[in-house]
This record gives C-alpha cells, structure tokens and sequence, in this order.
C-alpha cells in the first residue's frame, strides 16, 4: 500500500541552513555548505505577549511552517497541521529541573506551559487564528517519517492540504550527556491532495531495504546527529529537482521509500 500526494511548499532551517531555497543550493551542489549555529528568528507573527514567552521550539516550528505555507500560497485558517518531534525544548526542561533541584521547587507556570510536546502546535494556533485540527507524534529519532506517514494518511483519506511541520531543538547539559543533539534543525511541507503549480508527487511505501545515506561527510554527520535530519536525503532529491526514489531511515524493522516526480 502506498500513500502520495504533492508538494506545494517546503521550509528548512538548521545549522547553516537559513531557508529552502539555499538549502536546496547547498544540497544540489551548486553552493558550498558552511557550517553555522542555527539562528532563530523572532516569531514575528505572535502577539508581543506570547511572543516573549516563547522557547526555541516554538521559533524553529513557526519560523518553517510560515516559510512552508508562503511559498505555498496556502490559506493558513483552514488547513490541518501536523506537528512531529522527538523530544520538547530541551532549554526549558533544563531550566524546570534546576528549579526542582531547589529548596522551594517552584515551577514557572510560564516555564511549565511552554514544556508541553504540543506548544508549538498551540502557538501556531495562536499566531493563524485557525481553529484547524493539529496533531502532534513524538516517535524518538523516527519522529519526521513517522509525522510525515501521518500527514500523507490524512492527505489521501480526507482529500485536505495538511501543514506538516517535523524539528528539533538542541539539549544543553547535563542532559546532552543522555540525548547529544547539537542544535536546532527542522523542515515543513504543504501536502496537497492535487497537483498545483511547480507542484511535486511524493510517493510513500514501507520497505525493508536498507536506508539511504549522506554522499557529503558533513550532510551525513548533520542526518546523523538531529533526528529531524533523517529528512535530508528526501530533501537532496528535491534540491536536484529530477524524479528519483530515495530510502529514509525510520524503524529497526522497517523504513520508508519515497519516490518523487516534479510536476512541469
């Protein structure tokens, strides 16, 4: 069984990495990777209120889901969303266990809040004003096929454009000991249920075969290193721009094949 739909807009933002457009220069070979801590932009489209409030998490996700959705022309009140991480802000956890660890353990409310796996789901709401359905998977390092088997399900099952929106942020110690992600880096596709203009078919089927890799040392040492990163061999295909099949890590038993097709 197989599930597909197309494409209609895509964001990225990670280590030297600032959209997709240059992501695809770099990925494509036709712009020389430079390696450089992610900058996170202001989430712009926040009320101030919130927009104080927010963690990293929240301005990686918002800032690839507006890149997605505007170079998709989609229309942000009606569209479902799918959020898709493998852990929450690892900042602010740190920050909620250094509390605990003292006398009057006393939690920031705000702290708390902006802990949860779906805030930046909830801040999305908050920044479109859509009362869209959003859901939001944590499946570890397998978190961005996982996100985008949800997103591709629901396209081919209720015939909507579904936002999906898979990241990571970075985990400063002592709990980078236990989970060693070195930074932010995410990406965010608009899956359309019809072709639309520049549009490109995705295909999705499980398989047993072995997954593809990084031909570039530090491509594969970033794939390796953010769990969000197990996208980049779907996003070099895209960056080349030709049909081809490419092979996703996902679980010990089984992983996803995606074959795209530029619609032109």
């Amino acid at each position: 069984m197989s599930l597909s739909a197309y494409i209609g807009g895509l964001g990225v933002l990670g280590p030297g990495l600032h959209n997709w457009p240059q992501t695809a220069a770099v990925l494509s070979g036709r712009q020389l990777y430079v390696p450089a801590p992610t900058v996170l932009p202001v989430p712009a489209m926040l009320p101030p209120a919130e927009r104080r409030r927010t963690g990293r998490v929240v301005k990686l996700a918002l800032a690839l889901a507006r890149e997605a959705t505007a170079n998709a022309g989609a229309d942000l009140l009606q569209m479902p969303s799918v959020f898709s991480s493998s852990g929450s802000d690892g900042h602010i956890c740190h920050e909620i266990c250094q509390a605990l660890a003292t006398p009057a353990r006393e939690v920031s409310p705000t702290r708390f809040s902006n802990s949860v796996h779906n805030v930046a789901a909830g801040y999305w709401s908050i920044a479109t004003g859509s009362l869209a359905a959003a859901n939001v998977l944590c499946a570890f390092d397998a978190s961005f096929v996982a996100g985008l088997l949800e997103a591709l399900t629901q396209v081919t099952v209720d015939g909507e454009t579904v936002l999906l929106v898979a990241y990571d942020t970075e985990y400063p110690p002592p709990l980078y000991a236990k989970r060693p992600v070195p930074d932010a880096l995410g990406v965010a596709m608009v899956l359309t249920p019809e072709r639309t203009p520049n549009a490109t078919r995705i295909e999705l089927t499980l398989t047993d075969e072995p997954h593809d890799k990084m031909a570039d040392a530090q491509m594969e040492a970033l794939r390796l290193a953010i769990p969000a990163a197990r996208s980049l061999p779907l996003l070099h295909l895209l960056a080349i721009g030709a049909p081809g099949r490419v092979i996703l890590e996902y679980l010990d038993v089984s992983r996803a094949a995606v074959r795209i097709e530029p619609c032109v």
